[in-house]
């Protein structure tokens, strides 16, 4: 037992490293290829993002979704899952959270309103995702194609119902909800006056302990677990394994529900067409980074809000495409410096 711990450690952390450092050494090329010093983009790609209150809270604010669609990923990924569709998971949670600040009066209590809302995004996010969890559980459908086919689907769908039914003259997005708004972060810290930066990002805290807890404490991720190493090997054992990817399926998409919550309460206070564009699909490189672990794929996700947040303050000297390349040097070098260390992992373990 004690022989498992250095390579599950050198897995967990050092591939990761390995794969940071490889994506800075390319950063440091492209740079110096604009005619830039790296010393100095970094600098300032630092002080626009961690440096100061505003960027800062940028930064939180755009983890805070990535969280919840990282986890959504990974979700899946520990059931042998491979869930694509947190992009329309997001926006059909964002939509749902929004119909529930309508719904409601604007003189509801806050203690009631934003549980409602929040419990309508999971929900709304949930119902996307148990499409492709009973298509995979009834007939064996590839979930790959189900959830990035819905992602068309639902988006297409939502957009029509707020340029028909719900839209505010001439702009796609809803009226403002009446009620459950939470505060920004502004309202605690006046530093971060500017930023949409809100209290969510306590909801993404408590929801990844919570995934932690499901996974590696209970029975049914326990179920989870063992489908996504070796589902016949689990099913075999008495597992249900069509239930458990049924159930997968939903909870991932509840859970990339919530980071509807983050724009819709915590920033706009309405759900407008295109806020999910581009979170849900870099939720699967928070998760890859992450190593699909509830402690790493928030870490995972402050590291790409960074550098996305990151990109807009070094325009000025640099294209901002450049960090879009960084991001998938990262993805990159993750896909092939981690089975590269398991190997090594391996042998260590045998000559040992």
């Amino acid at each position: 037992m004690s022989r498992s711990v250095p390579g599950s450690f050198a897995v967990a952390w050092l591939a990761p490293l390995i794969a940071l450092l490889i994506a800075a050494v390319v950063g440091d090329i492209l740079i110096l290829s604009f005619g830039q010093s790296p010393g100095d983009v970094y600098r300032l790609l630092l002080e626009g993002t961690w440096g100061n209150a505003y960027g800062l809270g940028q930064v939180l604010y755009k983890a805070t979704t990535l969280t919840f669609t990282g986890l959504a990923v990974a979700l899946g990924l520990r059931a042998g899952l491979f869930n694509i569709g947190a992009e329309g998971q997001l926006a059909a949670g964002g939509f749902a959270a929004a119909l529930a600040g309508l719904a409601v009066p604007a003189t509801t209590p806050a203690f009631l309103a934003v549980p409602l809302c929040v419990v309508a995004a999971a929900m709304g996010g949930g119902i996307v995702g148990a499409v492709p969890g009973a298509l995979k559980a009834r007939f064996g459908a590839s979930e790959v194609i189900v959830t990035i086919m819905l992602n068309f689907v639902v988006l297409a769908l939502l957009n029509w119902l707020v340029a028909a039914r719900l839209h505010v003259g001439e702009s796609l997005h809803t009226p403002p909800i009446n009620a459950g708004a939470v505060p920004r972060l502004a309202d605690l810290a006046p530093a971060f006056h500017g930023s949409a930066a809100n209290t969510t990002i306590v909801l993404a805290i408590l929801t990844a302990a919570a995934v932690g807890w499901y996974l590696f404490r209970t029975r049914a991720g326990y179920d989870l677990r063992a489908t996504g190493l070796q589902p016949d090997a689990a099913e075999y054992g008495g597992i249900r394994v069509g239930a458990v990817r049924f159930r997968a399926l939903t909870l991932a998409g509840a859970l990339a529900g919530l980071g509807g919550v983050n724009y819709v309460l915590g920033y706009k206070h309405y759900y407008e067409e295109g806020f999910a564009s581009g979170s849900g699909f870099l939720g699967i490189a928070v998760a890859l980074v992450g190593r699909n672990h509830p402690a790493g794929v928030p870490i995972a996700a402050l590291l790409f809000a960074t550098i996305s947040q990151g990109g807009l303050a070094v325009n000025a000297i640099v294209p901002k495409q450049m960090v879009e390349v960084l991001t998938a040097v990262v993805i990159i070098a993750v896909a092939v410096t981690v089975p590269e260390v398991q190997r090594l992992a391996a042998a260590g373990r045998r000559v040992a």
